[in-house]
């Protein structure tokens, strides 16, 4: 191992990606929706660091200017000080590091010592079960109906052996619908295939988080995630629901960073953590949180997927379910092809026949990215060195 590894050069490469039957909900015109015949195009990016030893770096994610100056002729391998450095360096935004940043030293450090994140985190796990987390609900004879979820839920537990489920269900739409889907599923999935409930703040006011609350309670679902409008920002409102309801919280997704986790803990605000490895910092991060709630008793929930989600999940013993995301029986194809075997690309299918997913075991990351993908959706590169 060379002595003197330094970080070189960084790139980010941008690129564009559509997708059929798939646009933006009509209420509010921020979420993805089902709409036949829609087309939507998102963007992406890639983040490549390189070294002076040969060995780069790779991970979707991006990093900026500021960082990437501070990257340049630093030790690939010091990654805590790294993440504290940077994390002071954000502590007007959002008080974590890029989690981009991070996962890319990762990927380095396991590329370099030939062995795969997860092992180097001392973890043991090689499938990880799954929920199949939906799209929102939707007008457009896709997921319209309490029947529509059910029959999803159903149809992801018997023909594609999933353990759990999460619906998202409508922007706006009437309360009553969402409690009659939340029932709905239940009855059709049975008693043994765990449930979720994520409105993503949907619902307007404090008497329909309430209503679809005691629903879920009926219902015995796993989770209720952060219902409030504003982000689940407010603990207050998170403790307050607590106390008149009986299935347990999880809020946290908008609330970044390790200490901003902790206070949700100690406000009794949440009772599973969520984590992402995107935007709390990295694997470096997660871990912590991960610790964090281990040390209070509590199970942290990684939020979406990846690459380094699945890393940390094979290494983090209180956890319970992979989420695969965002999924819909009418549209198979809703990730970037950023990987050429589907297995790695968290589509509905991507999983085996008892709903799981595989954990890497190539060095590093442990799956190479698909450049000839990647280039051949290429709408921009910003270059670092």
């Amino acid at each position: 191992m060379p002595s003197d590894m330094r970080i070189t050069r960084l790139t980010v490469t941008h690129y564009t990606t559509e997708f059929a039957d798939l646009d933006l909900e009509e209420t509010l015109g921020f979420d993805t929706v089902y709409k036949p015949g829609g087309r939507l195009t998102t963007s992406g990016s890639i983040l490549t660091v390189e070294t002076n030893a040969g060995v780069t770096g790779e991970t979707p994610g991006s990093v900026d200017a500021r960082a990437a100056r501070y990257l340049l002729g630093r030790n690939p391998l010091q990654r805590e000080i790294i993440w504290h450095d940077l994390k002071r360096a954000n502590r007007s935004a959002n008080a974590t590091p890029p989690g981009a940043v991070d996962i890319a030293l990762w990927d380095i450090a396991g590329k370099l010592y030939n062995a795969p994140i997860h092992q180097m985190l001392g973890g043991w796990r090689t499938r990880l079960p799954c929920y199949a987390s939906t799209y929102h609900g939707d007008e457009n004879g896709g997921l319209s109906t309490a029947e529509d979820f059910a029959a999803f839920a159903k149809y992801c537990k018997e023909a594609l052996g999933y353990p759990a489920f999460k619906i998202h269900g409508w922007i706006n739409g009437p309360i009553e619908r969402e409690v009659a889907a939340v029932l709905a599923i239940r009855e059709a999935v049975g008693p043994q295939m765990a449930l979720m409930l994520d409105p993503a703040g949907a619902f307007p006011t404090f008497d329909g988080v309430l209503q679809v609350g005691r629903a879920c309670d009926a219902a015995h679902y796993m989770w209720y995630e952060d219902p409030f409008r504003g982000g689940g920002f407010s603990q207050f409102a998170h403790v307050q629901l607590k106390q008149l309801i009986k299935t347990p919280m999880l809020m946290g997704e908008h609330i970044r960073g390790l200490e901003a986790k902790a206070d949700t803990i100690t406000s009794r605000a949440t009772d599973y953590v969520r984590a992402n490895p995107s935007v709390d910092g990295g694997i470096t991060g997660v871990m912590k949180i991960a610790a964090l709630a281990e040390s209070h008793g509590l199970d942290v929930e990684l939020h979406r997927g990846g690459l380094a989600h699945r890393h940390c999940m094979a290494s983090i013993r209180n956890t319970n379910y992979y989420e695969l995301a965002l999924v819909h029986p009418k549209v198979p194809n809703t990730n970037p092809a950023i990987y050429s075997e589907r297995r790695w690309l968290d589509e509905l299918d991507s999983v085996d026949a008892q709903g799981c997913v595989a954990v890497p075991d190539g060095p590093g990351l442990g799956v190479p990215l698909d450049w000839e993908w990647i280039n051949a959706h290429k709408s921009g590169e910003t270059v670092f060195a």
